[in-house]
C-alpha cells in the first residue's frame, strides 16, 4: 500500500479554506497548526512530512534538520525571513514563496493608513461618536498628499504600486531609497533614486516602508534617522516591524520628533494592550494600528491560495518549483527549483 502524503501547514489562524479544500482533495494528510505552536511540537509533526506550507511560524534549522521525508517549504506569504533559508539549501530541500499576490493590496494598505492620518480621520471619527460633531479647530487640521513628497524606502513591487498611486494618482513627489536598483529602473517607476537614505528622509513629508527584512535591513530606520525626519512627517511600515527601531519609533512619537504613524506589522506578534513592549501605542490619537492585515482581501487571498496550490503541486509530484521572487536568498537555490523571468 502506498504512503499516504503528508502536508503540515502552520498558522492555522490565517484560513485558506479553498487551499485545505484541494490539498485534502488529492488524498494528502493535511495537518493545521496553531501560529503559537512550540518547536518541539512543530519538530514532532513535520518530521515525517513531505512537505510544509508556512506563514510565520518560525521553520528553524533544527526543524528541518529532523525531517526525513520534506520536499518542499512553500511560504503562502511574500517574506521570508522566518525560515533558515542555509539549512533548507543544505539539505537540498527548496523554499518557495508568492511574491505577486498583493503588490497593489498591500500598496493600497499603505497608502489607506497614509491618507487616514493624514486628515486625521481616526480622532475626527472618535471625536463625532462622543461628542456627534467636531468644529474646524487648529486640533483638526489636515494635510494635504498632493504636492508632498512621498519617500519610499525600498521600490520592489509593492513599493512601485505605492509610487504610482502617490504620483500619477495624488500628484505627489515620489522619491526613493533601494541602493540595489538602478537608477533607470526606479525612474520609469515614477520614481527619483536617492543614494542617502537619511537627506532624502530630511525632506519628505511621508515616509512608506517597503523593503525586505535582511541583516542590512534590520533597524535600517533608527533613532538617527528618525531625527532626520521634518516633525510634521508620517511613517507607514506595512513591510516588517524590525526594519525600524520600534523602541526609537516609540520615544519619537512620545517626543514630538516626528508627527504620527501608520504600522501594520510588529517585531513581536501579535499586539497586545497588556505586556507588549509597543503597547504604549494604543494610547496615541497620531498613531493608526492595523494587525498585519493589508494583505487581506477576498482578491488577494484568492490569488494566494491559487498561487500557493500550484506550487504545492509542483513539489508533490517532484517537478521543479518556480521562483518568481527576486530575492538572493532564493535565486541562490540550485536544486529542485526553475525561475521565472
Amino acid at each position: 500500500m502506498a504512503r499516504q502524503i503528508k502536508i503540515v501547514r502552520t498558522d492555522l489562524e490565517l484560513e485558506c479554506p479553498h487551499l485545505d479544500q484541494a490539498l485534502r482533495a488529492t488524498g494528502a494528510k493535511l495537518v493545521l497548526l496553531p501560529d503559537d505552536v512550540t518547536e518541539a511540537d512543530l519538530m514532532a509533526e513535520t518530521r515525517d512530512a513531505d512537505l510544509i506550507l508556512m506563514c510565520y511560524t518560525p521553520i528553524t534549522a533544527k526543524v528541518i534538520e529532523n525531517t526525513t521525508q520534506l520536499k518542499g517549504i512553500v511560504k503562502y506569504g511574500v517574506g521570508i525571513d522566518a525560515i533558515d533559508i542555509d539549512a533548507a539549501r543544505a539539505h537540498k530541500i527548496p523554499v518557495v514563496n508568492i511574491p505577486e499576490y498583493a503588490e497593489s493590496t498591500v500598496a493600497e494598505g499603505a497608502f489607506a493608513l497614509m491618507i487616514a492620518l493624514a486628515k486625521k480621520l481616526v480622532p475626527i471619527h472618535n471625536a463625532m461618536q462622543t461628542d456627534g460633531w467636531a468644529w474646524p479647530t487648529e486640533r483638526w487640521m489636515g494635510s494635504d498628499i498632493s504636492g508632498k513628497t512621498v519617500g519610499l524606502v525600498g521600490v520592489g513591487k509593492i513599493g512601485k504600486s505605492m509610487a504610482r498611486m502617490a504620483g500619477a494618482g495624488f500628484g505627489a513627489k515620489v522619491l526613493g531609497y533601494n541602493p540595489n536598483m538602478p537608477q533607470d529602473v526606479m525612474h520609469a517607476a515614477g520614481v527619483e533614486k536617492c543614494d542617502d537614505l537619511q537627506e532624502m528622509l530630511g525632506v519628505c513629508d511621508f515616509v512608506s516602508v517597503h523593503c525586505v527584512l535582511n541583516d542590512s535591513t534590520h533597524h535600517l530606520i533608527g533613532a538617527d534617522e528618525l531625527a532626520c525626519m521634518k516633525p510634521s512627517a508620517i511613517l507607514i511600515n506595512v513591510s516588517r516591524g524590525a526594519i525600524v527601531d520600534e523602541e526609537a519609533l516609540l520615544q519619537a512619537l512620545k517626543d514630538g520628533v516626528i508627527a504620527g504613524a501608520g504600522l501594520d506589522v510588529y517585531s513581536s506578534e501579535p499586539l497586545n494592550q497588556t505586556d507588549h513592549p509597543m503597547r504604549a501605542l494604543f494610547e496615541m490619537d497620531n498613531v493608526i494600528l492595523s494587525p498585519h492585515l493589508t494583505f487581506y482581501t477576498n482578491d488577494a487571498m484568492q490569488r494566494l491560495e491559487d498561487e500557493t496550490y500550484a506550487r504545492c503541486m509542483e513539489v508533490l509530484e517532484g517537478r521543479p518549483v518556480t521562483v518568481k521572487s527576486k530575492d538572493p536568498r532564493l535565486t541562490a537555490q540550485e536544486n529542485g527549483v526553475i525561475f521565472k523571468d
